[in-house]
């Protein structure tokens, strides 16, 4: 196996990373470092993060360095604030053992004042975001004419974030006889175009292939309905007791809100969106890498940057637009040998997107089933009784307190014990999921012949309408006077639950939707308070009226009627 000797790097330099557990390199690093080391060309390498790639372009940076010149003579730009103090640790820990070597990250959100008394005192490696280092530049603080190396890192990332004139700019004031290296998790159409624009004939170093998802990482997907996201991603969290996640949404409204709905639901969750300062921002990362907080809500362009280890699973609530950006997301996990796992939660509509992904990532999805309420509790009591196998127990000062404990549980044999250490911990759980329905969405269209054979074990019309009425296991079922006909679909349902009932936020089971009225599942618990909301509720000029479902009441003659006789004194007006 090759050692970092081997590549060449320098004795102060491994002294450094391997006090840092570094043992051998890793696949980017046999094939970067050398060729940054002896090689005078450019260079486009494309590998996922958490491969080991600021070791693969820093020790090689640090080591080109000329010390007695205090000038900047390397240039690393990145697209956030985290990754620039991310990279900056890591160069720093790198060059422990470096005498006399100045790193400067320089970013947004932090004292432009601070930043340009360090750059006056004095530093050869400038780490930045291209916003800062234009206006630093702008400023005259900044001078890049000494700089002979430049690092993109994460390049797809700052061109999706808008850089591309930023990027044109700063290289506008750094030699032409410069060596560029452009760092890439996927190569898009505009990372080529700026290999093409600025790099002098790069060699191209693939880890994996284009595009490919990270090795392992396994991918599963659960279809449900639209209206039951949230609910399947309690379940996934419920199910996975040691979760350590990043939740990722389309937009920073559904991110406050996924993240609002699970910490009111008791979960140790946070979000992190654009529209955040950047001291919330710093906290709400520190709480997260410090597992304060173990569900992380973001959006894409917020999550940046954030390097986190060890996540258990990364959740797509919503399915990206962008292959690149999914292949991003799954990228956090399973890092450094380590399995993770990337969940995509979608509805029927999302599926092409899903195989779009599939064809180009390399690799299939696996369709798993919602876990059920007696999974969840089941993985959760063995988790709770893992937990307590394994507590430390400090004998010498919980002794003095066990006497009067024992004395009062006396009365207890071990099973009524352990039934209420257990309920201690479960009651909550288990009341919540207490009936609650199956949530998997099945999408697959049965044939002709299936769809004949269910309407012959159906039985008559007669017989399936009262089954039409009759709420699933542990649900009621709710009548009300709009339907189709009125433009009353599945969203305006949800819509007015939403703003009309009180509370806690009601679970929709089955809908089903006719032309003069529909009938839903609730909870039993729920059926009052949601009739009650609905009595009399507006729907575009149409009052409502509800009730729980009557399973002999035939709804369409009922309703039928009632068109009919309004239509009848509706043309008797007109005639008149």
């Amino acid at each position: 196996m090759t050692s970092f000797e081997e590549l060449g790097v320098r004795d102060d330099l491994l002294k450094g990373i391997y006090e840092m557990g570094f043992e051998n390199p890793m696949p980017v690093q046999e094939k970067v470092i050398p060729t940054l080391l002896s090689g005078d060309h450019d260079l486009v390498a494309l590998a996922q993060t958490g491969t080991g790639k600021t070791a693969a372009f820093g020790l090689p940076v640090i080591q080109r360095i000329d010390t007695s010149r205090r000038v900047p003579q390397a240039l690393i730009l990145a697209p956030t604030r985290e990754l620039c103090l991310q990279i900056a640790g890591d160069l720093a820990d790198f060059s422990k053992y470096t005498p006399d070597l100045t790193v400067l990250p320089v970013y947004g959100g932090s004292s432009i004042e601070s930043q340009i008394r360090a750059l006056k005192n004095g530093v050869e490696i400038i780490i930045a975001t291209p916003g800062r280092l234009i206006d630093l530049i702008n400023r005259g603080v900044v001078k890049l004419a000494d700089v002979h190396t430049v690092v993109l890192d994460e390049a797809d990332e700052m061109l999706n974030m808008g850089f591309v004139d930023s990027i044109n700019d700063i290289l506008s004031h750094v030699p032409d006889d410069r060596k560029m290296l452009m760092f890439s998790a996927t190569m898009p159409a505009e990372a080529a175009r700026i290999a093409k624009k600025y790099m002098h004939n790069p060699e191209e170093i693939v880890i994996g292939t284009r595009n490919e998802g990270a090795k392992n990482v396994r991918h599963i997907y659960y279809m449900v309905n639209a209206r039951d996201k949230y609910l399947a991603l309690k379940r996934i969290a419920d199910n996975n007791p040691n979760i350590y996640a990043i939740v990722f949404c389309r937009t920073r409204r559904d991110t406050q809100e996924v993240a609002d709905k699970l910490i009111a639901d008791g979960y140790n969750a946070d979000a992190l969106h654009g529209d955040l300062s950047q001291q919330q921002r710093d906290l709400t990362m520190k709480k997260f890498r410090d597992h304060v907080t173990s569900l992380l809500v973001a959006t894409d362009v917020a999550a940046r940057g954030l390097d986190v280890d060890n996540l258990t699973h990364v959740i797509n609530y919503g399915l990206p637009d962008d292959t690149a950006v999914y292949t991003h997301r799954s990228g956090r996990t399973g890092r450094a040998g380590k399995a993770g796992v990337s969940v995509a939660i979608i509805h029927s509509r999302e599926k092409g997107r899903l195989r779009e992904i599939e064809r180009i990532i390399g690799k299939k999805f696996e369709r798993k089933e919602v876990p059920t309420p007696e999974h969840i509790i089941e993985k959760q009591l063995y988790n709770l009784a893992d937990r307590i196998e394994r507590v430390e127990v400090n004998e010498s000062e919980i002794g003095k307190y066990l006497p009067g404990v024992l004395k009062k549980l006396s009365w207890l044999t071990t099973e009524d014990l352990v039934k209420r250490v257990l309920s201690l911990e479960f009651n909550r759980l288990l009341d919540y999921y207490k009936n609650a329905p199956k949530i998997d969405l099945i999408d697959e269209k049965p044939s002709k012949h299936e769809r004949a054979e269910r309407s012959k074990d159906r039985g008559p019309r007669s017989d399936r309408d009262k089954d039409r009425r009759t709420a699933e296991r542990g649900m009621a079922r709710i009548y009300v006077n709009a339907g189709k006909a009125d433009g009353f679909f599945a969203g305006n349902l949800i819509d007015l639950l939403n703003h009309n009932v009180s509370g806690q936020r009601v679970d929709v089971g089955r809908i089903d939707l006719l032309p003069s009225y529909s009938l839903f599942d609730v909870k039993k618990a729920d059926a009052n308070r949601v009739v009650n909301a609905l009595k009399g509720a507006d729907f575009f000029g149409k009052r409502l009226y509800s009730e729980v479902a009557d399973e002999e009441k035939d709804y369409g003659k009922a309703s039928g009627r009632k068109s009919s006789n309004a239509e009848k004194r509706k043309g008797r007006r007109s005639a008149k």
